[in-house]
């Protein structure tokens, strides 16, 4: 078996699962293209941010998964997990959907994302993560961020996340060999 080109690992949220509606939406279209090895997660053991930290850590070497070719996507929780495992080992790319950042009782709640290519998407009704204080690290760190009209699950906007998560994809495969 080929060595994959790229490494996608999908971090659910608290409430959610690995076989959540928006973590399948993004690995089936993680696994469309060709060289793709895509990993949901599961975190569902375990409500304690730094025990998903470490999931994330391990599954990672498990796969073998270069962090040069390799991609977190990440919702809720599984989007600070994402962030986190960034500032920690740098990756290429880091896609994050109503990240629990910058929230109390997170351990390093403000990361310092560290991904050649980053996305945060969020909701302006999300009443579980408030947008402004995501919007302000996004500003402080260069981020892009795209602002929906949706809520906390971006339930309503799964098409554009899927639409949005395979333009990411296509720009991390086509500067795979770029330092």
């Amino acid at each position: 078996m080929p060595t994959p080109t790229l490494f996608v690992f999908l971090s659910h949220g608290l409430e959610s699962g690995p076989g959540s509606t928006k973590i399948q939406a993004m690995k089936d279209a993680a696994e469309a293209f060709p060289g793709v090895t895509a990993i949901a997660i599961d975190h569902r053991s375990t409500r304690d941010p730094a025990t998903r930290l470490a999931q994330m850590a391990s599954a990672m070497e498990e796969a073998g998964a270069d962090p040069g070719r390799t991609v977190l996507a990440g919702s809720s929780m599984g989007g600070w997990v994402c962030a986190q495992t960034s500032e920690s080992t740098p990756v290429l790319g880091c896609f994050l959907l109503a990240p629990a950042l910058a929230m109390e009782g997170y351990p390093q709640s403000s990361p310092n994302i560290r991904a050649r290519f980053s996305q945060v998407i969020h909701g302006w009704r999300d009443d579980v993560v408030p947008v402004m204080p995501v919007l302000e690290l996004a500003r402080k760190q260069g981020l892009p961020t795209l602002v929906l009209p949706d809520g906390h699950r971006l339930e309503n906007s799964v098409g554009r996340v899927v639409s949005e998560f395979q333009w990411f994809l296509e720009v991390c495969r086509s500067n795979l060999n770029e330092p």
